[in-house]
């Protein structure tokens, strides 16, 4: 790399600009958003149905259903983060956490990695919500969570991809995802 300069620094997220050298001597330049990471929790109350949150989404103009997630706090361990975002979101305190994968969001400009949880035998309790969410909670049978799916009110790509998993594994509920 001949430099990186960083460019803008907010609260979610810094943007540097790469000037790279490739090895075939040719330079480009390019945008790279930093962002911490962040986790997002598939949470099952029973076999057949999961927690999804509901908030609106300024970036896109809308309310969405998704799974509880968010930013993990600088240093924040990432199965601390996906347990504290759980209660604050949902109220629920997991009797069990345990992760099912990492994936990088947007890989061609950001470098936030998401780390996905499955919590189960969950406590109910009350939301702990920043002074700037809004959350409306629900739980959702399997089928109902589909059916949100396709009618666009669940349209974030690791909601989509964690019900997927959970789609594929649905026989392993019981014994806690992948093990």
């Amino acid at each position: 790399m001949a430099s990186s300069v960083t460019v803008f620094e907010g609260r979610v997220f810094n943007v540097r600009i790469d000037e790279v050298r490739w090895d075939d001597g040719a330079e480009e330049r390019l945008d790279v958003v930093e962002h911490r990471g962040s986790v997002t929790i598939l949470a099952t109350p029973g076999p057949a149905e999961l927690v999804l949150v509901r908030q609106y989404r300024h970036a896109v103009g809308s309310a969405l259903w998704e799974l509880p997630a968010g930013a993990a706090e600088p240093g924040e361990d990432p199965l601390a983060a996906a347990a504290r975002e759980l209660r604050e979101e949902t109220g629920y305190r997991a009797g069990s956490i345990r992760p099912f994968a990492s994936l990088y969001t947007t890989p061609g400009f950001c470098d936030e990695i998401i780390h996905f949880f499955h919590a189960e035998r969950l406590e109910p309790g009350d939301q702990a919500l920043d002074g700037d969410e809004r959350i409306d909670v629900a739980t959702f049978a399997w089928e109902a969570a589909w059916s949100l799916v396709a009618g666009g009110e669940i349209a974030d790509c690791k909601t989509v991809l964690a019900l997927l998993w959970m789609q594929t594994n649905r026989g392993e509920l019981g014994r806690g995802f992948g093990r």
